[in-house]
């Protein structure tokens, strides 16, 4: 579990990333799930996880507004300006995803966000810019609030 403040439990959490685990971690709103967002079988922990089912995709949570056309195609211009008012922040975007991406919807769209936490944002960018991401509780429950939700 990541405390905010904890040194060692960051430079653990990039480590349990980078070997495929998953991590919880600070979002601005509630506590998150987190996995390397290129690694499937991380990904799969974080559906079996929680109890999710796998038609409900995951955010992919990026390091900076700009990789919004990494991961999207035909980006209305709506959605950059509210990306570019929003990002960082809680705020994620529906859009259509580029060919290949893999945390894609059924329907062919991908959830993007750019958190504004810095801890979130600094695991994002020492995680080769994206992780996958949901709210760190089982499926149907209560959010997370805090570390201690996450732990239990």
């Amino acid at each position: 579990m990541l405390e905010p403040t904890d040194e060692s439990a960051i430079d653990e959490a990039l480590a349990v990333l980078r070997r495929g685990g998953l991590v919880g971690l600070p979002t601005e709103t509630v506590y998150g799930l987190g996995a390397d967002a290129r690694n499937s079988d991380a990904v799969r922990a974080i559906f079996r996880t929680k109890g999710r089912p796998e038609n409900h995709p995951l955010i992919v949570h990026i390091g900076r507004p700009e990789a919004i056309d990494e991961f999207a195609i035909d980006v209305p211009a709506s959605a950059r300006r509210l990306a570019d008012r929003f990002w960082p922040g809680p705020l994620t975007l529906i859009l259509q995803a580029r060919p290949g991406v893999a945390l894609r919807s059924p329907d062919g769209s991908v959830a993007l966000r750019c958190p504004r936490h810095a801890l979130s944002r600094w695991l994002i960018r020492e995680a080769a810019g994206l992780l996958a991401s949901t709210s760190a509780n089982r499926s149907g429950r209560a959010v997370a609030p805090d570390a201690a939700a996450v732990r239990a």
